[in-house]
């Protein structure tokens, strides 16, 4: 009954966000074509050896398989490369306390951040440490992953793993074309607007700004996304369990109504052979 009450708003959020994140990528996209060559620390390519996965969970349990996939997924990726340095950085209790029992290193880590009503301004300061994290003068982390539950409906969620840091061009500018088709190729264009923009400084400050915010939207959409998963996985589960309940309950008075029922015929038939037995 609560999570019906907070999925509503939590719902809201999440569709009043979507629009804002495609928006920045689209126009990264645009501005990308235009700048020329730039460089900027959130976007310097590095090795692959040590990864940080930042994995949101819940805070409370209670919601079925909603924390369990997540983790299950942090797990395969631990398995499938068991080669190189990994670290995990929770936002969520459920994550922090299974992963800590496990000894695998954190080097940052958030509670009660979702159990809370949060803002962008929340999202913002994980965003910052965690950018801060990785550009560090002597930080060897490699690639950031990011982990979560995306709301599809309150029945579902969709596992969702993607790369933070660096941010990948087509993450920014979109997917590349085809080897068979060149991006500048006349149907490649077709029917594309190209927007002109003058800027009034250069492109390493102006991303210098932009990057930063767009790996807070990152953060504060997924947040948003698993706050409206947890409480539809929530709605789901503790409706299956009443459920589950009832004809446990049912089952369970079935059964004993027969007892009782079998126990009372069987008091009537030895009155009855007793009192045959005296005449």
């Amino acid at each position: 009954m609560v999570s019906a009450a907070h999925l509503k708003r939590a719902q809201a959020r999440v569709i009043a966000a979507r629009p804002y994140g495609s928006t920045m990528a689209r126009v990264f996209a645009r501005m990308a074509e235009r700048t020329g060559d730039f460089s900027h620390p959130l976007l310097d390519v590095r090795g692959d050896q040590h990864w940080v996965i930042v994995l949101v969970t819940a805070d409370r349990g209670l919601c079925g398989a909603f924390n369990t996939n997540l983790i299950r997924a942090a797990q395969q990726m631990l398995r499938e490369n068991a080669d190189k340095q990994i670290e995990i950085i929770p936002i969520g209790r459920k994550g922090r306390d299974f992963f800590k029992r496990r000894g695998v290193p954190m080097p940052l880590e958030y509670v009660q951040v979702t159990a809370k009503t949060f803002d962008h301004a929340d999202a913002a300061v994980i965003s910052r440490e965690i950018r801060d994290l990785f550009t560090a003068p002597d930080s060897t982390i490699d690639k950031v992953f990011l982990i979560y539950n995306e709301f599809k409906s309150v029945l579902s969620q969709n596992l969702t793993i993607k790369q933070l840091l660096p941010i990948r061009p087509e993450a920014v500018i979109g997917p590349a074309a085809p080897a068979d088709q060149p991006s500048h190729s006349p149907k490649a264009d077709e029917g594309k607007v190209l927007v002109d923009y003058l800027y009034e400084q250069p492109a390493a400050e102006i991303y210098g700004k932009m990057l930063p915010r767009f790996i807070d939207t990152q953060i504060y959409h997924a947040l948003l996304e698993s706050v409206a998963g947890e409480h539809g996985a929530r709605m789901t589960a503790m409706d299956a369990a009443s459920k589950n309940a009832g004809d446990v309950i049912s089952s369970l008075t079935l059964n004993m109504n027969r007892v009782r029922q079998a126990s009372i015929t069987r008091e009537i038939i030895e009155v009855v052979s007793g009192a045959q037995a005296l005449e």
